[in-house]
């Protein structure tokens, strides 16, 4: 049934249900909102996509990710989530990625065989190894590294030359200025300094604001295009405090980019740096908005988010007159845009791999047709643009020898990204828990974070990737049974409440020195049962105190030694770095 083609299959109402035939006649039945679903994924599975299925290394050239059925007037260029990282590096793709409710088993929410077998991309391939974790370490000596902004810079020239610069928008995501060890020394300066050469036309953000106020209006003014979000708004005067929207002509066609910052950002991060202005989603001020655009003579409205994949969702079906989300936040990564309604969604990855594009055509003020790919940047297939090069050698070179020192060793895979802790977070969490004589260490579920192979060496740079933070205090309580498990029921539903306007935070806190079961599609309060210590394996008691150390607190004046310099000691100490334990959380029901 996959397998047919758009024109194989049809549909009719039949009474309160849907009944798909294929060519055959063959009969499935589905409820009205599991085919409202489908259709909602498949809308996307059935556009164009014209990146190829690339049978071997050998095959894969720069023409190959370059190709691409140019269409209409509109090309937009999309990059976000790149977490200061300036050159190449490995990123594994999630091992888990669970959706719940309406997001259950569709686009994120698919990984490994499951998201090959949906998009139909073949095992072995740059697009397999690009989008997932199948056979990750072979696949990674094989194609090598991804990203690179210089890479990425010769792919956008080659697009503008190609199409012409009077057609091209290119738009920065957010999550750009922080993640990387000279990002932290600079405070946001080489990321600023670097993209200014790419000449991006606007830009959201997040992150940014864990600079402070005062840091993220410095590097705004120095920035060459606006900083656009219409949900933030100072608390004393009810005053928007970035500007909402900004227009472009490209191809002749008027163009509105809205923007809208990560609307949780003060509380999923510390609220005394943005202290005095307040966040959210506004999908009333979000509708304004957009009516105000077309109203201003706008023939396509385009949405820079960094709401998250499902917080997108959910606003293309329920805001009117977008023609396009580019979306940030949550890493995911998709090999083209998906329709829903009317919009087409497209989430462009993280930390530099790949580079959104979205071809429109558009007659008599409408879209009315669109090409869409997600082109991974191979880093050694894609030239370097030698301007860029410079660049990036200019801002990391009073930090280079410091970067670039060698602590340690690689004994197994270290990653991060998933719903649940990977295994640089089982490092993390064994530094935290050694170096501060801890019962119980928990770490923030960040998604950002590069991979290391086995037997790579672990440098300085390697700790700042998963650290970079300007909260980076290593603090040590006392927590009774009770209050770890309401902690983590309270990250959980963060992360798995059905309505995805209630998903506050990243992926689940990390837990280190104990182990739990996680019932995902439970209610709030149910979800997290058989707390057990790992030492001993007896369950944690509610009443009894426990000590616990963690980072990353969102509080004011926390005190303890930054995580970088304890994850720094503990590598040092043990030099070959290869966690071995099984996961410490067990999913059920999913």
């Amino acid at each position: 049934f996959k397998q047919k083609t758009a024109y194989e299959i049809s549909a009719c109402l039949v009474g309160s249900e849907m009944c798909i035939r294929d060519s055959h006649y063959t009969e499935v039945m589905f409820s009205r909102r599991e085919f409202l679903q489908y259709l909602s994924v498949m809308g996307g599975l059935f556009s164009t996509s014209s990146f190829p299925t690339i049978a071997s290394p050998k095959n894969i050239t720069e023409a190959d990710l370059l190709k691409f059925d140019s269409k209409g007037q509109v090309t937009l260029l999309h990059m976000t989530d790149m977490h200061a990282q300036l050159k190449p590096i490995y990123f594994r793709p999630p091992s888990e990625n669970y959706g719940v409710g309406d997001f259950e088993g569709i686009p994120p929410h698919l990984v490994g065989s499951d998201f090959l077998r949906h998009f139909a991309i073949e095992k072995n391939t740059p697009l397999a190894y690009a989008h997932t974790m199948v056979d990750y370490v072979s696949l990674a000596k094989e194609y090598g590294k991804l990203g690179g902004l210089d890479r990425t810079a010769y792919l956008i020239k080659s697009i503008r030359e190609e199409r012409g610069n009077d057609k091209v928008l290119l738009l920065d995501g957010g999550d750009t200025w922080q993640g990387s060890y000279t990002s932290l020394q600079t405070q946001g300066m080489d990321m600023v300094s670097a993209m200014n050469l790419l000449s991006p036309d606007a830009m959201v953000g997040h992150w940014e604001f864990t600079l402070g106020k005062e840091r993220l209006k410095e590097l705004t003014e120095y920035l060459d295009c606006p900083f656009i979000g219409g949900n933030v708004f100072d608390t004393e005067w009810e005053e928007q405090v970035f500007d909402s929207t900004s227009f472009f002509e490209k191809g002749g066609v008027k163009v509105a980019v809205i923007g809208q910052h990560f609307p949780y950002t003060a509380i999923a991060n510390p609220s005394y740096l943005v202290k005095g202005w307040s966040f959210g989603i506004r999908t009333e001020l979000l509708q304004e908005n957009v009516n105000k655009a077309r109203e201003n003579g706008a023939e396509v409205v385009v949405l820079l988010s960094h709401n998250g994949f499902d917080v997108d969702q959910k606003l293309a079906r329920i805001i009117s007159g977008i023609d396009v989300i580019l979306t940030g936040h949550t890493h995911d990564a998709i090999p083209h845009a998906i329709r829903l309604n009317n919009t087409l969604l497209l989430s462009s990855g993280s930390h530099g791999k790949y580079l959104g594009r979205i071809d429109l055509k558009v007659n008599n003020g409408k879209v009315v047709d669109s090409t869409s790919s997600l082109i991974p940047v191979f880093s050694e297939i894609l030239k370097s643009d030698q301007e860029m090069m410079e660049k990036i050698n200019e801002v990391r070179a009073p930090f280079e020898m410091d970067s670039q020192k060698v602590i340690g060793r690689t004994g197994a895979l270290l990653y991060r990204r998933g719903n649940f802790n990977g295994t640089w977070d089982d490092v993390i969490c064994d530094s935290i828990i050694e170096q501060r004589d801890s019962e119980i260490s928990l770490s923030p579920g960040f998604r950002w974070g590069t991979t290391l192979l086995p037997n790579q060496k672990i440098t300085i740079e390697d700790i700042y990737s998963q650290t970079a933070i300007n909260y980076p205090e290593v603090y040590k309580i006392k927590m009774t049974g009770k209050a770890i498990k309401e902690l983590l029921e309270d990250v959980c539903d963060n992360i798995f409440n059905p309505d995805p306007f209630f998903q506050q935070g990243g992926d689940m806190v990390r837990v280190g020195g104990m182990t739990y079961e996680c019932y995902p599609k439970e209610k709030m309060g149910h979800r997290i049962k058989n707390l057990k210590l790992i030492r001993n394996g007896k369950h944690i008691e509610k009443t009894k105190e426990y000590i616990v150390s963690g980072w990353g607190s969102v509080n004011e004046n926390v005190e303890g030694p930054p995580i970088y310099d304890v994850l720094e000691n503990y590598i040092i100490d043990k030099q070959e770095i290869k966690p071995e334990k099984p996961s410490p959380v067990r999913v059920i029901g999913m």
